[in-house]
């Protein structure tokens, strides 16, 4: 007499397991969620407000997605000019892409310059909104008062001139932008050395783009009154 065994049944792998087996090979996440990000590179997860976003366009460019709001899986790095590099030559974008990337030989220069444009943009906002001032005299006023969310000024202005106007606001965030001229652009002006924005939103915008570009300019973001004095190096000088 023969038995007849039932045929096995296939073991459902359990949620763990599935994880497991899923595993990208080349390493690549799902898109995430939520406030947070992972850096492609350092593998720290960090607010996205202080990361760049990259995407890669449909003919394999490396594009800097600075808004963050591009269609396309986002590549993250930390605002950082060292990060940057080691992706820019390690094949960091070439891995995440899962194949073949062209990556612009200034892709540093188009995110700094892009992160530049974005400051003086909200500059050009706050200042159709009435929350900004320039000049020795209106800045010193609002430094005084009270009213200055975040005091900018020219790096190649005047050190001792960038002192004054800063002395006894021991605490006030200082930005440095490169130039005077550029600062000016924002106020249709030829140049501007100084200039203040009021405590709110735009104040707090600012702060982070010039955080972004101090960052992948290698340098330390924006600094109080009282360490600025001592020695006039800021983000982006």
């Amino acid at each position: 007499m023969v038995t007849r065994r039932s045929p096995c049944k296939r073991r459902r792998p359990t949620s763990e397991q599935t994880d497991l087996n899923a595993e990208d090979p080349e390493g690549m996440e799902p898109e995430e969620r939520g406030p947070l990000r992972r850096c492609a590179v350092t593998r720290l997860r960090l607010p996205k407000e202080e990361m760049i976003r990259f995407v890669i366009s449909p003919d394999g460019v490396v594009i800097p997605d600075l808004s963050a709001r591009l269609p396309g899986r986002g590549i993250w790095l930390s605002a950082r000019a060292d990060v940057l590099e080691t992706a820019r030559t390690r094949g960091v974008f070439a891995r995440a892409a899962r194949g073949r990337v062209v990556i612009p030989p200034d892709l540093t220069h188009l995110v700094k310059d892009g992160l530049l444009r974005r400051m003086m943009d909200v500059a050009g906002l706050a200042r159709r909104a009435g929350q900004i001032v320039c000049g020795f005299a209106k800045v010193r006023e609002w430094v005084v008062g009270g009213r200055a969310g975040l005091v900018i000024q020219a790096a190649d202005g005047s050190p001792d001139e960038r002192k004054r106007v800063l002395s006894g606001a021991r605490e006030l965030p200082v930005v440095a932008v490169p130039t005077a001229s550029g600062l000016g652009a924002a106020f249709g002006r030829d140049h501007v050395v100084h200039a203040a924005i009021l405590h709110g939103e735009l104040a707090r915008r600012f702060r982070i783009e010039s955080e972004r570009f101090a960052g992948l300019s290698g340098r330390i973001g924006p600094n109080s009154a009282d360490r600025s004095a001592g020695r006039c190096e800021q983000a982006g000088t």
